[in-house]
């Protein structure tokens, strides 16, 4: 009987049914019913959206801190940011205050704001944070980071040299930039802003043109933010001698990425490889017999910067099998097993739409986990 003495479960959470937590918990339960003596260690994991301090205070523990910010539109909203590692790092998601569910369906980018998250930032690094680690996913701005900037002492000044807080439609404005009032607890401090998307800042690949439409930019409308981004990116080239414009993930959160490497020389990086590193996954995982990670749907954007695409490259260095438990599966799994997966299960047993799919996707999960644990059982160790 091949009976398990480790068990890493590292999931990202299964978009708009299950976070990553609660997947942990379901697969954990399933080990302790199948193996009981078996140590099932959870890391949930997100990628810089929703979710994601939740995910590293259940990973590393913590506190969640609430704070009342700038939200999308200018007016208060009450928000939260995770303070873990003795406190010394927070971990801040744009969405918590500049976030799409925020808005409903009032969705206009060329008016939204992360000023909030700049008043964040500002607290975290006013309690002695020495690291903070930004989530950029989920957001519905797309102002360059200019917002967050501004409240962290950035000023921004128009032809009239009149300073203002620029959106996306006001950017275009922006007649110089005006660093000298930085908050000086930024100085020292280690800032690392976690995506997964690899976008430019302007043009057909950029923040406007790919992810305007779905925060409520019409064509018209995103040719004006793509042109506002590339002024913003030119007075930033010419001000402070720094190119945003091509980087990998300078796109992200409607340009934010850009704007955050730009006035505080943030890192930008892929999310899966930020939360490895910080739960420290090698030291977790070096002895374990098997890891099971997982996702919503695996399609071709699962092979770069996702969940599982990370776990998988690591997972391989540490010549441990690899188990990708996901919602839906498309064609893509022979490129995923040659980055380090071992096999593939999707816990879509019946064929139903997605609306039925969601009401049974707990018990289809641990249905699915318990027939891969009963296939271990029946070989020989």
């Amino acid at each position: 009987m091949a009976e398990l003495r480790k068990i890493v479960l590292i999931p990202d959470s299964f978009k708009g049914t299950m976070t990553s937590a609660e997947v942990c918990s379901i697969l954990s339960r399933q080990v302790k019913i199948r193996m009981p003596l078996a140590e099932a260690v959870s890391i949930p994991v997100a990628d810089g959206g929703e979710g994601t301090v939740d995910a590293f205070l259940a990973a590393m523990g913590g506190e969640k801190v609430s704070v009342t910010v700038c939200g999308p539109y200018g007016k208060p909203v009450p928000a939260f940011y995770g303070l873990t590692d003795g406190e010394h790092t927070a971990v801040i998601e744009t969405a918590a205050c500049a976030g799409l569910p925020l808005v409903g369906e009032n969705r206009h980018a060329e008016k939204a704001t992360t000023y909030g998250v700049g008043q964040m930032i500002a607290d975290a690094a006013q309690r002695g944070c020495n690291k903070i680690i930004l989530g950029l996913g989920g957001s519905s701005t797309n102002d360059g980071g200019a917002g967050a900037a501004a409240a962290l002492g950035i000023r921004f000044l128009n032809a009239g040299k009149e300073s203002f807080v620029p959106v996306g439609e006001t950017l275009g404005s922006i007649s110089s930039i005006d660093v000298s009032g930085l908050l000086p607890q930024l100085k020292n401090i280690e800032i690392i802003a976690m995506c997964d998307v690899s976008n430019s800042l302007c043009g057909p690949r950029g923040a406007a043109a790919v992810f305007g439409p779905q925060k409520g930019a019409d064509p018209r409308t995103v040719d004006l933010l793509d042109r506002n981004l590339a002024h913003y990116a030119d007075i930033i080239w010419r001000d402070l001698g720094k190119n945003v414009t091509d980087f990998p993930g300078a796109g992200a959160a409607g340009g934010m990425g850009a704007g955050m490497s730009a006035f505080l020389g943030a890192e930008i990086r892929p999310g899966i490889e930020t939360v490895l590193d910080t739960v420290h996954f090698e030291e977790k995982a070096s002895d374990a017999d098997l890891i099971v990670t997982g996702e919503g749907k695996l399609d071709l954007s699962s092979l770069g910067g996702k969940v599982i695409s990370g776990v998988a490259r690591r997972a391989r260095e540490l010549r441990i099998p690899l188990l990708a438990i996901v919602g839906d599966a498309e064609s893509h799994i022979e490129s995923l097993c040659k980055m380090g997966v071992t096999a593939v299960f999707s816990i879509n047993r019946v064929a139903a739409d997605f609306s039925v799919m969601k009401t049974r996707c707990r018990d289809d999960l641990a249905e699915t986990m318990d027939n891969i644990l009963r296939l271990i059982l029946a070989f020989p160790s």
